[in-house]
């Protein structure tokens, strides 16, 4: 096993079960959302993008893979507006599924951007799919479980539209907030001779990562835990 794999996994062992739990639906949110009015749902909607780590895992794949701040814009506006999409339109039209499945292809995409950062798919002599396609793929895919999750609140329906807008701003500013750090960090990295080694030991821990939380997600799914 690789010195990159054997650092990843000890990471991986200790946050998969926090991963596991990220963005649950709590009693805490539901009473802050009774009492708080609409700047509640701003609130908890940034909580949960701040929580949600599999979201954050996801775009820490998105932002390894590339270089400019242009580019990296350009991929995080795709996805925003793919999970806008599906956060505001799928809430509003009553859609939902099953949340551990969703999030179990959203665990798919974490180990999806692992893999293609670590060069798998030129590995197996196949043609990568077109990044910026994908990441508003999968951006979808992401709002449509944070939809799921505020279906799971009580909303009333007063200012139901108002609801779901202001949550899906809490996203947002959460997201922002969430990428500083993960943008700063990253860049930082790349102007130290070691970056290689960080590079391939975070990636890595993408690929377990999605694979333990695809694990976890289906076990709830056939369980019902």
């Amino acid at each position: 096993m690789q010195a990159s794999v054997r650092r990843a996994l000890p990471l991986m062992l200790l946050f998969v079960p926090l991963l596991g739990f990220a963005h649950d639906v709590t009693s805490t949110d539901q009473e802050i959302l009774r009492n708080g009015g609409l700047w509640a749902y701003i609130q908890v909607g940034a909580t949960h993008m701040l929580t949600g780590y599999d979201h954050l895992l996801f775009l820490t794949g998105v932002i390894f893979f590339l270089k400019g701040f242009i580019d990296i814009l350009k991929f995080i506006t795709v996805f925003t507006i793919g999970h806008c999409i599906t956060l505001i339109g799928a809430t509003y039209a009553g859609i939902t599924a099953n949340e551990h499945l969703v999030d179990a292809v959203i665990a798919l995409s974490v180990f999806y951007k692992g893999f293609e950062n670590l060069g798998g798919f030129e590995k197996l002599k196949v043609r990568s799919p077109d990044l910026l396609l994908m990441v508003g793929l999968f951006g979808l895919i992401h709002g449509f479980g944070l939809s799921t999750r505020l279906q799971s609140f009580d909303m009333g329906e007063e200012q139901f539209l108002a609801k779901i807008l202001c949550f899906n701003l809490g996203v947002e500013v959460g997201q922002v907030l969430a990428l500083i750090p993960i943008v700063f960090i990253i860049t930082l990295s790349r102007k130290h001779q070691q970056f290689t080694a960080f590079y391939k030991a975070v990636n890595w821990y993408l690929v377990l990562a999605g694979i333990g939380l695809f694990a976890y997600q289906m076990h709830g799914y056939f369980t019902g835990h």
